[in-house]
């Protein structure tokens, strides 16, 4: 088996020889890199490029998101692994959105610093046990409302209101009367809705509204 090559990005001298000092004896683990300057790292991946690249955080701020996002998209097949003092939901979302896999925190343990490595030579991503999955399932979640609202933005006031009234249990018959439409007029807006949302169902459509606040509940 082939080893797993570990670059090392800390301006702190004493810190890259402690990271290395831990991996010590690991024999599927080698450190190919230790560099403590961008200029250093940028020119280094050009001749050795590692399986992981652990950056040492120790102030977030633009020069090293650009940093990140920069390795990430340059070099695809590098899984960037983050080993933080903070641990901040902004600190942490920051570096996922910049393209970091991995996230430890400096409470972390010798084996969970193993644990990450080996997670994400095998494709996966790894955050250490004191990120809650609460954290993460909130960053899923904000994603994902913010595709539900675009899309929301497509829809027309007169779909919104229809939306709401079949939230309610009216039937398509009532929905026209209330709104003094034709019963065929309210079904071919429900089919746009569920076109413009990409929806199945009716029932995909009434958990969208519950969950955009378009149905009260």
């Amino acid at each position: 088996m082939s080893k797993i090559v570990l670059g090392i990005y800390d301006e702190h001298k004493l810190t890259q020889e402690g990271i290395t000092s831990l991996l010590k004896g690991v024999e599927d683990i080698e450190i190919g890199l230790t560099v403590n300057s961008k200029s250093q790292l940028l020119e280094s991946l050009k001749s050795m490029v590692p399986h992981i690249l652990i950056i040492n955080l120790h102030e977030l701020n633009p020069p090293l998101l650009n940093l990140i996002s920069q390795i990430s998209s340059g070099y695809p097949q590098v899984k960037i692994l983050i080993i933080s003092v903070r641990k901040e939901e902004e600190i942490i979302l920051r570096t996922i959105k910049a393209g970091a896999k991995g996230f430890l925190s400096k409470d972390s343990e010798r084996d969970e610093l193993i644990e990450a490595i080996y997670t994400l030579r095998s494709g996966y991503d790894y955050y250490n046990k004191s990120i809650t999955h609460l954290l993460l399932n909130k960053y899923i979640h904000q994603l994902k409302s913010e595709e539900d609202n675009a899309s929301i933005k497509n829809l027309s006031t007169r779909e919104i209101e229809i939306m709401k009234l079949w939230g309610n249990s009216l039937t398509n018959k009532e929905i026209a009367d209330k709104l003094f439409l034709s019963v065929r007029t309210v079904e071919t807006h429900k089919n746009h809705i569920m076109q413009k949302l990409n929806l199945k169902t009716s029932v995909d459509m009434v958990k969208f509204g519950i969950k955009n606040n378009i149905i009260e509940i």
